[in-house]
């Protein structure tokens, strides 16, 4: 919230429409209503609840914490340069209390907490609104709240855990028990779960089902029960798998995956209008956005809009064939890049995921004569053509010999042609710049303005398709009695979607991803017999790529030293992942301004 002069209330947050427009309040004075007042009136309370989720478009934005540093995403160039390593990946002396990022993912989740703390604090003193009604609105600020402190006791184990509105200042910073944390989100959880309505009012705001999903996100999660803290037993991976259940009943798989992504052509001189469904019947809960971008505006800083479709890599401004800075194919900063790894654990043949997450080509926007392909050669040119291939990217398992590759490198192709252990290399070619890879373009909008952070897309946070993996996994630790049947049953449902005409069929990954110069493989298609946590773990990463869960689920596992070294250039390179790795370092700011100086996790300075 911000107070100018204690009595302009700024109304921050999404006015979510009942249809499928997606409407946002807008600044109001209220020159002599105080805070105070004003939350005890319906109106108030309604517009204070509504606060409580705009700072989830800030705090989803911040990718490196849960992205960075697994098998799936690294730093740009995997060829030693240290320049562009960093704390994430490297896992070394530069990940410590002063990482940025550390310091930004903390303060918003406590700003979060922040806001709902106030929403439940209030909640008593409201008057003239149907009880019904405050009821649902208390029950979204609790859900909220354990969604916040669900990703701090996962980042950094024992935190500070206040539950009431902060009304003075105080510099007191008491970290509470991961166990004692976990049962108060439960708590937050079932008391949200039996008072949230199965259909919200306003489309985006939590349900019955979203709490239900994240209840078994979170008895997942605790059934694992990392280093014994968590008071987890097995009991939770079936209180996972019920709730997992609930969900899979109640929002039914999209027909394709595309489907739950903007749509768009592989070619961009061929879009049309671009489309999206944000309102897909799998989505269980998502951050929302509107295709109005100035509604968009980031509460805590100048960014307007979902910057997915901007941050996944694979450079093409400066290309052959392309005119700079343009929508066709917008900004793609390398900030988050796909690990070599990652490419080879799909079946590109089968797997329309494949397709869907990376780009094949890259395509000229423009003619160009004349040029030059043969970095200090002058004398060999060719024509460009708008349209023409200027880049192509081979599967990893259909690498290309030399007389298929380009006439920059002795081949025969007008166009450059890159097999997967290429990736990241420095560039000996005038095709691209320093280095390349293709893009990860699963949430790639058309036709948007150019910029960082112009995406219209909603930020899915749930969807069913994770509930099905949530019971497989819960099946293979122990749990019992799943709707679907054994864990390869719901872990395949996920798969055959994947593999649309295909479904049934035997896909093939590397058998070792880690080792790009390979070429074995061995099929991902579950049995009762095969199914395991790696197999599962394997299908996560291709149906949830992205989707800001990763370094979660290798730290849950068990998995994050092992994957993470074997699959990420830049983990690997430096050696340093320990242990104490899985949790992060407190930041120094809120050691800075504890008293008594909160404590510090094992392993850092």
């Amino acid at each position: 919230m911000k107070l100018y002069n204690k009595t302009l209330i700024v109304l921050a947050g999404m006015m979510l429409a009942n249809t499928g427009c997606k409407d946002y309040l807008n600044e109001i004075s209220i020159s002599t209503t105080t805070s105070d007042t004003y939350y005890t009136t319906a109106n108030g309370y309604n517009d204070l609840i509504r606060s409580c989720y705009p700072l989830w478009r800030t705090i989803t934005q911040e990718r490196d914490l849960v992205l960075q540093g697994t098998d799936l995403f690294t730093s740009t160039r995997w060829d030693g340069t240290a320049s562009v390593q960093n704390a994430e990946n490297g896992y070394d002396a530069t990940m410590n209390s002063t990482l940025l990022s550390l310091q930004t993912l903390w303060d918003l989740l406590y700003q979060e907490i922040g806001r709902c703390n106030t929403a439940v604090t209030r909640a008593p003193d409201v008057t003239g609104m149907d009880e019904g009604e405050l009821e649902v609105r208390l029950a979204e600020a609790k859900f909220l709240r354990a969604m916040a402190y669900f990703h701090l006791v996962q980042q950094w184990g024992d935190v500070p855990m206040p539950l009431t509105e902060t009304v003075t200042a105080s510099k007191k910073a008491e970290r509470v028990a991961s166990a004692t944390i976990y049962a108060q989100i439960i708590s937050d959880l079932e008391e949200a779960e039996s008072a949230l309505p199965p259909i919200a009012t306003d489309y985006g705001r939590a349900t019955k089902g979203a709490a239900q999903f994240l209840l078994a996100r979170v008895h997942l999660t605790r059934g694992w029960n990392f280093r014994q803290s968590l008071g987890g037993s097995n009991a939770d991976f079936q209180s996972a798998l019920q709730y997992a259940d609930q969900v899979i009943a109640a929002y039914p798989l999209a027909a394709r995956y595309s489907d739950l992504f903007p749509q768009h052509s592989k070619n961009p001189l061929l879009q049309g209008s671009p489309t999206q469904n944000d309102k897909n019947p799998e989505i269980v809960f998502a951050v929302q956005y509107s295709e109005n971008v100035l509604t968009n505006e980031n509460p805590v800083s100048a960014t307007i809009g979902n910057n997915a479709h901007s941050i996944f890599g694979g450079q093409v401004e400066t290309v052959p064939g392309n005119i700079g800075r343009t929508s066709d194919y917008n900004r793609h900063q390398e900030k988050q890049v796909v690990t070599p790894a990652a490419y080879r654990m799909f079946d590109p043949r089968l797997d329309s995921r494949y397709s869907w997450n990376f780009v094949a080509a890259q395509y000229a926007l423009k003619d160009q004569h004349d040029f030059r392909p043969i970095k200090n050669n002058n004398t060999v040119s060719i024509d460009i053509k708008k349209g023409d291939t200027v880049i192509l990217f081979r599967p990893w398992n259909d690498p290309a010999p030399l007389s298929e590759k380009g006439i920059d490198v002795g081949g025969t192709k007008p166009y450059a042609v890159y097999n997967v252990p290429e990736y990241g290399e420095v560039c000996t070619t005038a095709f691209n710049d320093p280095y390349i890879h293709p893009m990860m373009w699963k949430f790639w909008q058309p036709n948007i303005e150019y910029g960082d952070a112009f995406g219209t897309l909603d930020q899915i946070l749930f969807r069913s398709a994770e509930a099905y993996l949530i019971a497989a996994e819960a099946i293979v630790k122990g749990a019992s009695g799943g709707t679907l049947g054994g864990a390869d049953v719901y872990y395949n449902k996920v798969l055959d979607r994947a593999l649309g005409a295909n479904a049934g069929a035997e896909p093939h990954r590397a058998s070792i991803p880690g080792n790009v110069n390979s070429l074995d493989s061995v099929h991902y298609r579950a049995t009762a017999a095969t199914i395991s946590i790696d197999m599962i773990l394997d299908e996560r990463a291709r149906e949830l790529m992205g989707e800001n869960m990763r370094w979660y689920d290798l730290k849950r596992t068990g998995k994050l030293i092992e994957r993470t070294k074997a699959m990420n250039p830049w983990t690997n390179l430096r050696g340093e992942l320990e242990d104490h790795h899985l949790l992060r370092p407190i930041p120094q700011g809120e050691i800075d301004l504890s008293s008594p100086t909160i404590s510090q996790n094992d392993g850092y300075k």
